[in-house]
């Protein structure tokens, strides 16, 4: 198995799950992670590749059976050749033999104009052209977001929420088990699956704010603010909401339990 993105926060939680399950683990990253870094793990293999350019594609992906593509590019020369990297490692995917290849993506990212968002779902469309089987994960977003807002207004003690905003956070562990789940699953007579995954509960942004003000003792004030733009738009209508998926057991508070860095 070959893990496209094994060092981010979903990436190294799947090639932990991989190696727990006794599998062969590939890792590829344009930056392989020194064996003292917190992102590494023992057992797995660390190979230098880049999909901008397809340079050690090939190398890393000999012998992989299938490839889950964790890949992100938020800012930047990442975000504008997110989909066609997807192209190159799906390329180099076929020509190396492999049978399967899991997306992972966001939820209703083709319901957005939002750029981030725009790139996922152009990914998505090179996959559906792909000529491996392809299974796209689209989950909402990880609890780590909220937190991050969180974090940054606290510095001067506020903590900013948005405006009418519902979140149906999931952790990365939750994430990555569905895709090494997917990428373990039979071949599935649809070539080019897509499904939705979401946490366990649906709460308003101002009830994780008091959730996480608890946990880590911050005294800021919670204070609503408007969220303008797309990323408002896609909040308001509901878009990052899956009810009928509660795929994730691991809740935002038991989350922030174990991650001494939210504190």
């Amino acid at each position: 198995m070959c893990v496209a993105g094994g060092t981010g926060q979903v990436g190294r939680e799947v090639v932990r799950l991989a190696l727990d399950a006794g599998l062969d683990v590939i890792v590829l990253s344009r930056r392989p992670p020194s064996g003292t870094s917190p992102v590494h793990h023992d057992g797995a293999r660390y190979f230098r590749a880049d999909v901008t350019t397809s340079a050690g594609l090939a190398e890393a992906l000999q012998g992989a059976d299938v490839v889950i593509d964790c890949l992100e590019g938020q800012f930047g020369k990442a975000r504008k050749n997110f989909a066609d990297g997807g192209a190159r490692l799906l390329a180099a995917a076929a020509g190396a033999g492999v049978r399967k290849a899991v997306l992972l993506s966001i939820i209703n990212c083709d319901r957005s104009n939002a750029a981030f968002y725009v790139s996922k779902a152009d990914k998505e469309r090179v996959y559906a052209l792909s000529a491996l089987e392809t299974v796209v994960v689209r989950a909402t977003q990880f609890h780590s977001l909220v937190t991050a807002v969180f974090q940054a207004g606290a510095k001067v003690r506020l903590i900013p929420v948005f405006k009418g905003a519902r979140f149906q956070t999931i952790s990365p562990s939750d994430v990555a088990s569905e895709l090494l789940a997917e990428a373990l699953g039979e071949p599935s007579a649809e070539r080019h699956r897509t499904r939705t995954i979401g946490g366990p509960d649906i709460r308003t942004m101002r009830e994780l704010a008091g959730i996480w003000r608890k946990a880590t003792g911050h005294a800021g004030r919670i204070v609503e603010v408007p969220l303008p733009g797309e990323m408002g738009k896609y909040l308001r209508n509901g878009l990052n909401l899956v009810p009928s998926q509660r795929t994730g057991t691991d809740t935002f508070e038991s989350w922030l339990a174990k991650r001494e860095d939210s504190l």
